[in-house]
Order: C-alpha cells, then structure tokens, then sequence
C-alpha cells in the first residue's frame, strides 16, 4: 500500500489590514495557532503561514506533502506563476531557501471554506 501524502493547511491574516498578524497551520488534524505575530498586511500574514507550514514539513521530516492555502496570489507566487513585489518577493526568498534545492514544494490553492487552517484561525 502507498502511504498518503501529508496535506498540510495554512492560513494567514490580520484586522485590521495592515495590522496585528495571526497564523493557522494544521496537519494531521491538530491546529497550530500563532496570534499576534507582528504587524503587516494579509498577504504578509499568509506568506507566513506559508512558510511555518513549510518548516513544520521540514522537521517532521516529510518527503511527501503538500500545502494548501486559500491565498491565490500567495499561491500562484509561491509556484512561479505571479512576480511578487516588496515584502511578498522577501517572504518568497525566504520562503526559496527554507525549499532549498531539488523539486519545489507542492503548494496548491483550495477554496476558503475547505481551508481547515483558516477554519481554525476563526474558531479562536
């Protein structure tokens, strides 16, 4: 039997925009939740919450996941597929060097409503 892929959700964001920043990440169910993290604007707050899901694959030491995210643009940066200007090409670099080389993390876009990370953030 192959084993299933990891599916790791992230969520980001802040009231006001900008402002106090707060992340979500889940795995397996079980929610982590980071208030007040700084201050910066949502999609600040969602490259974040990018890259905490990235590092909690990294120390878990998982070779195959995948992280999902309701953050189009994030998303869409994060593949390539959109430039990303002031803090976001930062978070990207950032984000580029936590992947390190070989193939680049799975990071794919699912609807608000399915993001259990984002689901997590509005429940505390």
């Amino acid at each position: 039997m192959t084993p299933r892929r990891t599916k790791i959700y992230f969520d980001g964001g802040c009231r006001p925009n900008p402002g106090p920043m707060e992340i979500a990440v889940v795995a397996g169910g079980v929610a982590q939740v980071e208030r007040d993290i700084g201050t910066g604007s949502s999609m600040d707050a969602e490259w974040l919450a990018l890259i905490a899901a990235l590092r909690l694959a990294r120390v878990r030491g998982l070779a195959d996941f995948v992280l999902l995210g309701d953050a189009a643009t994030v998303v869409a940066q994060a593949n390539g597929a959109a430039r990303a200007r002031g803090s976001a090409a930062t978070h990207l670099a950032a984000y580029r060097a936590l992947a390190g080389a070989g193939p680049p993390p799975r990071v794919r876009h699912i609807r608000r409503h399915q993001n259990l990370a984002g689901i997590a953030l509005a429940r505390r």
